[in-house]
């Protein structure tokens, strides 16, 4: 058995563990041995590349707000941030922005949420029903009270170029990449062993769990810890609309149904109905919910999608926490040199740059030196004080 050391392995090299791997490794004041396990090296079942890919400020939390701002600034200088022997990554950043809609009995939550993310310095528009049919005329809007829409800093990106982008910046920067399953043990008083599927075995005093859905609860649970963190399965629909609709943002129905603009078509989804969301075992495809409740849906919202031309689908996994949909992000007391990023119940595309960030910051310095995270740890869990986001997608 071959036995190597490092001084940080990360298991999980999609959009969170690469992000973290190039923000510790660009770090004047870490020199360490990055390793990064990834089990899916082609990237082919991995949430970063099945994802709606898009950021948004438009929650109901301070940190996720925060957390989004940072995301939107990162994405804009991204040819300069993560450019190896100068040629700039490109992400196809669209700023079309986030339109929240609300009935009536939502106004309220709607509103509250604006004054906060106008507070923190997010650019979101709130408008009552008649403006809504001004600036958006093909909406149905008799059944609204309001909407709010993202004037800049909201839209959607290459979610797969963004990870890769991490991934070769990293690479560059001497991160080695391992392909393999890992199995975490603890060895000693400060060591941990991962023991790959290849024979191999790397010894080293940091963990940080940013597996996803694909294994990252059965990393906790071989670390002692239970998270209520599950794989769930989201299908993402695409279609062509016979109509030209100027000026499309990424809307959300009240219903919680999406569709943004992707080239010259859509796509669109939906959380599947309470009591028919069983945990991910596949990538099959739920043709009934796009037929019966997301097709519907959003012709009812949008007349001009009463005439459309279904194309392509795909099915992807979220890493939800049923806590409160919120990720579980730092370091896990009592479980010496374990960190988690873990949980982001489909927020980590957006969230990868202020979370990879920050993950350093602590591995390299020991606290948090930019945006405090630390309303994201687990303690929360521990003492039974989840952080409700009622804005969830």
């Amino acid at each position: 058995m071959t036995v190597q050391t490092a001084d940080v392995v990360i298991v999980g090299g999609a959009v969170m563990g690469s992000s973290t791997a190039f923000h510790l490794a660009e770090r004047s004041d870490f020199e360490g041995r990055i390793v990064v396990v990834e089990s899916d090296p082609g990237y082919e079942i991995c949430a970063s590349a099945r994802s709606a890919a898009s950021i948004r400020q438009q929650f109901s939390s301070a940190i996720n707000i925060e957390i989004s701002l940072h995301g939107i600034r990162f994405l804009r200088e991204i040819g300069d941030r993560l450019a190896v022997d100068g040629d700039q990554p490109q992400v196809d950043l669209n700023e079309g922005g986030y339109l929240f809609l609300a009935t009536p009995d939502k106004a309220p939550i709607l509103q509250k949420n604006h004054a906060l993310q106008r507070e923190l310095g997010a650019d979101i528009g709130l408008f009552d029903a008649r403006d809504l049919q001004a600036r958006f005329p093909w909406l149905e809007t008799a059944d609204l009270a309001a909407g709010c829409h993202g004037l800049t800093g909201e839209g959607w990106f290459d979610g797969y170029g963004l990870m890769q982008a991490f991934r070769k910046k990293a690479r560059s920067l001497g991160v080695d990449y391992m392909a393999a399953q890992a199995r975490i043990e603890k060895q000693g008083a400060s060591d941990w062993q991962v023991k790959l599927s290849t024979g191999e075995t790397v010894s080293t005093p940091v963990v940080i769990n940013c597996a996803g859905a694909s294994g990252g609860r059965e990393i906790c649970e071989q670390a002692g810890l239970n998270v209520p963190i599950v794989p769930k399965k989201r299908c993402v629909f695409t279609f062509d609309c016979r109509d030209r609709l100027e000026n499309f943002p990424l809307l959300i129905d009240p219903s919680g149904t999406y569709v943004r603009p992707e080239g010259t078509g859509y796509i669109c989804g939906s959380a599947p109905p309470a009591g028919q969301d069983p945990d991910c075992l596949d990538f099959d495809v739920d043709y009934n919910l796009f037929e019966e409740h997301i097709w519907p849906t959003l012709a009812a919202r949008v007349p001009a999608f009463e005439a459309i031309k279904p194309g392509a689908a795909w099915a992807g996994t979220y890493d939800m926490n049923l806590f409160d949909h919120n990720a579980f992000v730092g370091p896990v007391p009592g479980c010496d040199g374990f960190y988690l990023a873990l949980g982001f119940s489909g927020h980590g595309l957006q969230q990868a740059p202020a979370v990879g960030r920050g993950l350093a910051e602590l591995v390299a310095a020991g606290q948090y030196q930019t945006l405090d995270l630390s309303p994201l740890s687990i303690e929360r869990l521990f003492g039974d004080e989840p952080l409700v986001e009622k804005n969830v997608v």
